[in-house]
This record gives C-alpha cells, structure tokens and sequence, in this order.
C-alpha cells in the first residue's frame, strides 16, 4: 500500500471505503425514500396531509442544525468515534421510527435520526479525502459522489418497492442492515489517532447558527399554509432566522477567538464558491425529486412502484457520469467537467419543460438520465476543487459547511417550488375557467358534449376537473422552467474558481487503519 504525505501507509483502504460509503448511501436514501410512502403513513397513523409532512421536515430541520457541528466534534472527539456513534444512533432511530405507534413518536424519531444521521456525509467525504493522495481525490469523490446522489435518487424506487409489497413501516427497517454492516467495518478497520488540536466549543455560534436555519426551515415550511406574511407565525419566524443570521455573521468576524466557523474558510476562494455552487445544485437535485413523484402520481396516475422505477434511470445516467469523471478527471480541467455538467443538466431541465398530460414513459425517462448524468459530472469535480487549497486541520469542518449547504439549498428548492406549485396551480386555474361559461358560444354543442355539459352538476365537476389537472400541469413547467434558469445563471460563477494544483497541499495525511 502507497504511504501518503504524512508518512502513514493506509491499509484496508477498501474496506473501510466500503464501510464508510455504506453508511453514506444509507443516509443519502433515507433522505428520499419516505416521500412516496408518506400517504400511506398518513392513513396508519391518522395524521393530516399537513401533518404528516414533519415526517420530512423534522428530519431536514435535525440534519441541518447538526451538520455544521461535525467539525467540532470530530476534533475533539476523533473521527472514528463521531462517525461509529452517529452509525448506531441512526440505525436504532431508524428501528424506532419503523415500530412508531403514533405520528408524535414518528416524528421525535426522525428528529432523532436527523440528530445522528448529520455527521455521515461529511464525515465519509473527510476519511475518504485523508485516506487518499492527492492524485486519487477525483477518484474517491467519484465513489462518494455515487453513494451521495444514488441515495436520493434510488429512495423512491425503494421506498414504492418496500410499500407496495411490504408496508411504509419497511423504508425505516431497511437500514438495519447496512446500519450493522457499516458500524462493524467502521470499528475494525480505522484506527482513531490522538488529537492535540481540541478548540473551545463557541456556544453562542452554533446556537444563532442553528436557529437561524431552523426557524427559516419552519418559515418555509409553513408559509403556504399559514399565508405567508399574513400569519403572526410567520413574522415571529422571519424574524428569528433575521436576527440569527446577523447575530451569527456579526459573531463570525468580530470574535477575538475563533468563531464556531472557522474565518480560515472564508479566506479560501475555491471554497467558499464551490459551497455557493453547491447550494445553487442543490435546488434542482433536490426539487426535481420531490416535484416528479408528485406530477406522475397525482395527475397522471402512475402507481406508487411504476413511479419510483421511472425514476431509477436518474441513478443510472450519474453511475455512468461518476465512471466517466473518474477516468477525465486528471485529463481535462475540473472546471470544464463542472460546466459540461451545468449544460447537459439545463438541456435535461429544457426537455422537462415540454412535458405534457399526453406523454408517455419515454420523456420522463430520457429527461431522468440526463440530468442524472449532468449532476454526476457535476458533483464529483466541484467537490474536488472546493476542497483542493483547504488545509487538513479544517477539512472536517469545510466538508460539513460544504454539506449543510446543499441540505439547506435543497430544502428551500424544496419549499419554494411547492409554494409555487401550489400558487400558479390556482392562477393558471382562474384564468382557465374564466371562459367557461354558459354564453360563451365555444362551450356548447357540438364542441362540448353532454360530459362537459355546464347546465349540469356533473359536466360543471368535470370541467373543473380537467381544468385542474392542466392548471396544475402548467405550474410544474413553471417550476422545471424555474430550475433550469438557477442551474443556467450559477455556471458563471465557474470564471471564480481556480483550477486545483497538481497536487493538494495539505490533504494527504492519512487516517491509519488496523
């Protein structure tokens, strides 16, 4: 086995790889796979459409908070042991959210594996980044990209699966496991080394960074239905995330030590505008996944199995795309892999715009892979280069800021696009119907026929139905169209990345393993 920068040879490469990106993958599916079992958990535990949806956020909210605290963790407790720990936790919480009786136990649950689950992806990009030289980043972030995106991506598939022939109670089962598998690799084959670098814990930081983005977690949330601005509620939230956000930003560069966020950070180009990128990718990565299970079962009536395989082809076209990067990677600049990512994903969201209530399988499908293979070509060099001139000693922590960005630009692409839904669905609708009436000489016969009737309650139902459903079909082309502009407008913010040297100054110290 080749000895990196600082000495130590890593033996069991691949099988703590392996560990390591098991837990990755687990934690990627868990992010998706509820969505599509959600009506089922619905009627089991006689919960509200409104209701039921904390199964989702409180998960998001949880994962989010904790995330940035991984940096800090990891220093003072050691990789090995954050990362074991937050493996078991998220395997016992997931058992317990599988045997919940109630929506209330759900929900403290997921709350809980949020808690442990936070620490997995950055954790696994950091051990991959020291157990690899330089020359092998593009590599390994090719097999962390595949388990980071796969996950979401493959959630629905499993998730329509496992309810469809199972129960909803099986989404959370299914990680035990791989859970089990992943704990036991990580506690045999990496070996945790001292650690002298053990920073005070910035309290107040971390507390105006965490409600900030939980309260704008729970302002997106719930704006829809508590009319935005109109509701108390949601001035009382907009405020609390304003002033955190101030608190923590004025905190930040004014602490006489250092800050919950390291300024070094800050002061690293490539990071700090990777992190942007990622956090504009993470809309469209995120919303497309929410947005198309919604679209194929609610207005085309696609069983919940049909829709999740329809959208498996996303998962193969970024398995091909994490090969192919892999192979270019030390060939062509990263950048100009990024930005041919960015087209190939604006082309995907383009053909999406098309879509129609009379298409069949092939578009979805086609659009599916494209995308996925633009986000793969995507993912893997932009985490490359974001990381290239960080030093070793905040790898951890810029991983974990590098991941609660895209969690937070996935959640807000999440809220705004269902907002938005929601809204164009009844302006589109409005003004559909505005000329269906009895004196409009285009909605008698023989143009309308006795279905369509508006002299009866049933051809007025029906009408109103179809109304709906091609209102509603128009707001997520609006919302695709959206998308697709984020993704076009974020590529010049590729001129401000610097190409990655040869070799990655400080990265290449190992994580010795038994």
């Amino acid at each position: 086995m080749r000895a990196q920068a600082g000495g130590s040879p890593v033996i069991n490469r691949g099988a703590i790889t392996a560990s390591i990106m098991l837990a990755t993958f687990m934690q990627g599916v868990d992010t998706s796979i509820t969505n599509v079992a959600l009506p089922h958990m619905q009627g089991s535990l006689s919960a509200s459409q409104d209701q039921i949806a904390w199964v989702v956020t409180s998960y998001i909210v949880a994962a989010a908070i904790m995330t940035p605290l991984t940096g800090w963790l990891a220093g003072r407790f050691g990789i090995k042991y954050v990362f074991l720990i937050s493996v078991a936790g998220f395997t016992l919480t997931s058992a317990l959210c599988g045997a919940a009786t109630s929506l209330v136990q759900l929900v403290v649950f997921r709350l809980l594996q949020g808690i442990c689950g936070a620490a997995l992806v950055p954790l696994s990009q950091a051990v991959l980044f020291q157990i690899n030289p330089p020359e092998r980043h593009a590599q390994a972030m090719a097999v962390w990209g595949m388990g980071v995106i796969l996950g979401p991506i493959m959630g629905p598939a499993l998730g329509g699966y496992l309810t469809d022939y199972y129960n909803w109670r099986w989404v959370f089962y299914i990680n035990l496991l791989p859970g089990l598998l992943a704990g036991f690799g990580i506690a045999v084959f990496i070996r945790e080394t001292r650690h002298t670098h053990r920073e005070a814990f910035d309290f107040f930081g971390f507390a105006t960074l965490s409600l900030a983005v939980g309260a704008l977690q729970m302002l997106l949330d719930r704006g829809e239905t508590k009319d935005w601005f109109g509701s108390y509620e949601i001035w009382i939230e907009a405020t609390i995330a304003a002033l955190s956000i101030y608190l923590f930003v004025v905190h930040t560069a004014t602490a006489a030590e250092r800050s919950f966020l390291n300024r070094d950070l800050l002061k690293d180009g490539n990071c700090m505008i990777g992190t942007v990128l990622m956090f504009l990718v993470g809309i469209p990565l995120y919303g497309t996944m929410t947005l198309l299970p919604l679209m194929l079962q609610n207005l085309m009536d696609y069983p919940v199995i049909t829709t999740g395989l329809i959208m498996a082809p996303r998962g193969f076209g970024t398995m091909i795309a994490m090969f192919l990067v892999a192979r270019l990677a030390g060939r062509f600049d990263t950048r100009l892999l990024i930005f041919l990512g960015l087209l190939v994903t604006v082309a995907a969201m383009w053909q999406m715009t098309g879509f129609s209530l009379q298409m069949g399988m092939e578009p979805i499908i086609t659009s599916g892979l494209l995308q996925g293979f633009g986000l793969g070509f995507v993912f893997t060099p932009l985490s490359t280069v974001t990381f290239s001139t960080l030093p070793r000693q905040i790898l951890t922590q810029g991983t974990a800021i590098f991941s609660l960005m895209r969690n937070v630009g996935g959640s807000i692409g999440i809220s705004a696009v269902v907002a938005l839904l929601t809204q164009n669905t009844q302006v589109v609708h409005s003004r559909l119907v505005e000329g269906l009436r009895p004196d409009n000489p285009l909605t008698q016969a023989p143009l309308f026929g006795p279905l369509w009737s508006l002299t009866s309650r049933t051809g007025i139902a029906a009408l109103d139905a179809a109304a709906t459903r091609q209102a509603a079909m128009v707001a997520y082309l609006d919302d695709y169209k959206l998308m697709m502009l984020i993704v076009l407008l974020s590529s010049p913010l590729l001129l401000l990345l610097r190409r990655p040297p040869a070799r990655t100054a400080g990265a290449g110290a190992a994580v010795p393993a038994d």
